[in-house]
């Protein structure tokens, strides 16, 4: 394991430079441990509007508006996120919009809570089937690589991407 479920590690670190730098500036989440570095640096930056969520597929809005509004946005969520976001995001394949999605993990490696695994399980299956593409982060070195992937795919194309950071690589709560 990469992390004490919550600490901020270098990867965390880079990969909110790499957001940044890749001109992301409206972050939306579901406040989840996984994302406690992303979402705190989203907040203490002045040149980024940080939007806590009540639910999750109210993201999938935001980053579409988003792009209509000529900005970049990121969806944060845990896994279980998912599966409330399914309907929304018909709006990301339907509307072509780029859409960007980081899913910290649940139900996979070291998972202790039986009621994670059913979704943990599902996720993958589930974005690929409403047209969005799945990459996977298992170790610190694929995290920056893998979401500047999903980027180029999302901004480039007009893409709708989930970049799954595997539970191997935020670790498994206690």
């Amino acid at each position: 394991m990469s992390t004490e479920y919550g600490t901020a590690v270098p990867w965390q670190e880079d990969l909110f430079t790499l957001l940044r730098e890749n001109d992301v500036n409206l972050f939306c989440y579901v406040p989840d441990g996984g994302h406690k570095t992303l979402i705190n640096r989203s907040i203490e930056d002045p040149e980024v509007v940080s939007v806590p969520l009540t639910t999750e597929e109210e993201g999938v809005a935001m980053c579409a508006g988003a792009h209509l509004g000529g900005k970049k946005a990121v969806l944060l969520m845990q896994s279980s996120g998912v599966g409330n976001c399914v309907n929304m995001f018909a709006l990301v394949k339907g509307g072509q919009f780029p859409f960007v999605t980081l899913v910290t993990m649940r139900g996979e490696f070291g998972e202790m809570n039986p009621w994670q695994i059913a979704m943990g399980t599902a996720v993958q299956p589930v974005i690929e089937a409403m047209g969005m593409h799945c990459l996977r982060a298992e170790g610190p070195e694929e995290v920056v690589p893998t979401v500047q992937a999903a980027l180029n795919m999302a901004y480039k194309s007009n893409q709708g991407v989930a970049v799954l950071l595997t539970q191997k690589l935020i670790g498994a709560k206690a």
